[in-house]
């Protein structure tokens, strides 16, 4: 299978390192050549220590779930004869203890709205197509984090 690579790259720049005063601003560079300015969430270090403004590693993790299940989506709905037009997920994912004690993301909800061209899936349909998505999902299959998706919005 496929081997996926990213790196990493922080330094500590001018702050006190020892006082836990010093910036959690970093790279991501991909295999492709795209560099995203990340950081620690500010929810968890905080403002200046912390980049608002840059993905954090909580928001990729659920970015990654989405699109992995956006991506099956669209390969499913295609297999069974419809055409998506557009996909929107507005998704989110909730920090909490896991069972052993340990704070993670245990679950995301995803929230897709989906648009086709000519004849749209049924809302059993739909249910089952984002069913099928979510068992072949790479991501989801890789975490513990219970994963719902909310097709009323479909």
């Amino acid at each position: 299978m496929g081997k996926h690579t990213a790196i990493i790259r922080w330094s500590r720049g001018e702050g006190d390192f020892k006082a836990n005063k010093h910036t959690r601003a970093h790279e991501w560079e991909f295999d492709g050549g795209l560099i995203v300015p990340a950081s620690a969430s500010p929810d968890i270090v905080p403002l200046p220590y912390s980049v608002a403004g840059n993905v954090d590693p909580e928001e990729a993790f659920v970015a990654s779930i989405s699109s992995c299940h956006m991506l099956f989506y669209l390969h499913k709905a295609r297999d069974a004869g419809f055409v998506v037009n557009t996909y929107e997920d507005q998704a989110v994912g909730v920090m909490g203890k896991n069972p052993a004690g340990r704070m993670a993301i245990t679950r995301v909800t995803l929230s897709p709205v989906v648009s086709y061209e000519g004849l749209a899936p049924s809302a059993d349909q739909i249910k089952a197509l984002h069913h099928e998505a979510h068992e072949l999902c790479f991501i989801a299959n890789s975490t513990t984090a219970e994963i719902t998706t909310n097709t009323a919005r479909s």
